[in-house]
């Protein structure tokens, strides 16, 4: 009997390790490691611009620059910076400069600068425009916008763009937001999709593509074994650092839960700490109080836990700083989008006297309907700070948006 019981933990033993080696052993290949391994089929004979980034790597780490400035039959001949630099060395909201790579001695053009289009210029040299870049699967990412103006730039001047696709690190399941309206068009809302749009950049380039009037000659390098319910922990990917603030894939969650009430800097959303995105805070909050009110919302997928914090630049600098930073304990039911109007509302009512709209930087009104893509949001939500007064509202282009999207889904 016991030597069964010893054979039965032993099996048991193998079979659990066997499980978890399976999910270690999930391979997802970028759109750069296919393109690799057909041997650059498709760039053979014509002179490439490679519009990335440092997020532009295969699964071993090289930069997407080095393997197609190395490769015998590509003829790279010019790079282009989104935000942040083709290189990263940029912060944010700064302009990109053009100037000469010191690595590979490439002209290096800004498309985030005096103009976020390439010229005619800066398009006369190449034949085809590569772009590879990890996006985060939030519409105000501007990673997306520049991938549009380069769609724009190759239809205008009869140039093939390739997209190298990759993950979205919020999965390919999540839409929410309304629609960008006509008035708040702008590079953080560049296209009428939902804020979380639930597409990879190759989808979402063969979607806005299809539905342009001037559609661009495209080519998408699909991934290989993604899949739409992956969250990024699951593709077995390194991840590199989007943005100074997106840290981690683990951070692309929270981004859309905070970010956009931390266009005003009336509380610190961790940037400036060592959790972007994931806590909010004042010197005036009690943290037992507020984690106590937002966990009696119940709200799906998520808990809220007190933290005290001192953030090391940004808003509050230095400052004995106290509220909640945010858990996701199931993903697949957690909402992202809601959860910053949730925290404002439960501040309305346990702070009334500091009025967020009228304590808020009015300056910022415009950036945070630009980001909402959406007036209406704001004002009808700074009536009477209730999350109920806007959430139909804030859902009611997504069913259709999922709809229109499928089928340009390339992922099961």
């Amino acid at each position: 009997m016991k030597a069964h019981l010893i054979s039965l933990l032993l099996f048991s033993s193998i079979l659990l390790s066997a499980c978890c080696n399976a999910d270690k052993n999930v391979v997802v290949k970028t759109g750069i490691d296919v393109l690799k391994e057909r041997k650059f089929d498709i760039l053979q004979g014509k002179r490439v611009g490679l519009c990335t980034n440092p997020t532009g790597v295969d699964r071993n780490m090289k930069s997407t620059i080095d393997i197609l400035f190395e490769a015998e039959n590509v003829n790279l001949v010019a790079l282009y910076g989104p935000e942040h630099g083709v290189r990263g060395n940029a912060y944010a909201g700064d302009e990109v400069a053009t100037e000469t790579d010191a690595r590979t001695g490439l002209k290096m053009y800004s498309l985030y600068g005096a103009s976020h289009k390439p010229s005619a210029e800066m398009m006369a040299d190449i034949d085809v425009m590569v772009y590879d870049i990890q996006d985060i699967g939030c519409r105000s990412f501007t990673y997306i916008s520049t991938m549009g103006k380069l769609m724009e730039a190759c239809a205008e001047y009869d140039k093939e763009l390739i997209v190298l696709d990759r993950p979205n690190p919020l999965g390919g399941k999540k839409i929410e937001g309304c629609l960008v309206e006509d008035s708040c068009f702008s590079f953080v809302s560049q296209f009428e999709i939902p804020y979380i749009y639930g597409q990879t950049p190759g989808e979402l380039a063969l979607y806005l593509n299809a539905t342009s009037d001037k559609p661009c000659k495209l080519n998408v390098v699909p991934m290989e074994g993604w899949t739409r319910d992956m969250k990024w922990e699951d593709t077995g990917l390194e991840w590199v650092v989007a943005s100074p603030h997106i840290p981690h894939g683990s951070t692309a969650p929270f981004y859309p839960m905070t970010g956009l009430f931390g266009e005003f800097y009336y509380f610190n959303i961790g940037v400036g700490y060592t959790l972007p995105f994931e806590i909010i805070g004042t010197p005036w909050i009690n943290a037992d109080t507020l984690a106590m009110a937002l966990n009696a919302r119940q709200v799906p997928g998520l808990a809220f836990r007190p933290i005290y914090f001192k953030p090391y630049y940004s808003v509050f600098k230095g400052e004995l700083t106290q509220g909640v930073q945010i858990h996701i304990m199931d993903y697949d039911k957690a909402p992202l989008s809601d959860v910053g109007f949730i925290i404002v509302e439960e501040l309305m009512k346990l702070y009334p006297e500091h009025d967020f709209f009228n304590e808020a930087n009015p300056g910022r009104f415009n950036m945070f309907d630009k980001v909402c893509g959406s007036k209406y949001i704001r004002r009808t939500f700074g009536q009477r700070y209730k999350w109920e007064d806007i959430k139909e509202y804030w859902y009611k282009d997504v069913e259709a948006y999922r709809e229109a999207s499928k089928p340009y889904y390339l992922y099961r």
